[in-house]
């Protein structure tokens, strides 16, 4: 691939890395699981740029993506993923640390989200990330009225979890 391109992808991914860290918090419970979904989804993104048209925003496609990889990885944890050698590239991208010190009610949330289905996750992911429902609904190929509806019945389940 060209140095163009990837460099263009490096500093795309430097700018959107945060929505890949909350993806992880999403679909991983330790540090070490959060680090090896990083690399994983970091690897799928650099895979499929090329084929970035950029009809949607970088950030839309890197959710999409994103929620896919990990959603397959979790949901089929015996399923065995092909993945690339990440050192075998000539770029390196230092993630942020994450700061896992987060305040109790955001602890709650996360155990809360945590009981609920992969999709569920990923629409209430995208609604706290105050996306449009039509960015959801296209994110996630779904009408924007699914998506509407989805999200309410979401919302109760999750203030059942919260306070029951």
């Amino acid at each position: 691939m060209s140095e163009n391109l990837e460099q263009k992808f490096v500093q795309q991914l430097r700018e959107n890395q945060n929505i890949i860290h909350k993806i992880c918090r999403l679909y991983t419970s330790d540090a070490d699981a959060h680090k090896d979904l990083f690399q994983e989804i970091t690897i799928q993104l650099w895979k499929a740029f090329p084929k970035f048209r950029g009809e949607s925003k970088f950030s839309t496609w890197a959710y999409r993506v994103a929620l896919n990889t990990s959603i397959t990885l979790y949901r089929k944890s015996t399923r065995t993923v092909s993945t690339v050698d990440y050192e075998k590239h000539s770029f390196f991208i230092s993630a942020e640390e994450y700061n896992n010190e987060e305040e109790e009610q955001l602890k709650l949330m996360y155990q809360a989200v945590h009981q609920l289905n992969d999709i569920e996750k990923a629409l209430i992911f995208m609604y706290l990330e105050d996306k449009e429902y039509s960015e959801i609904a296209e994110t996630l190929g779904i009408s924007e009225v699914n998506a509407r509806v989805k999200l309410n019945r979401i919302k109760g389940k999750l203030k059942k979890i919260l306070n029951p």
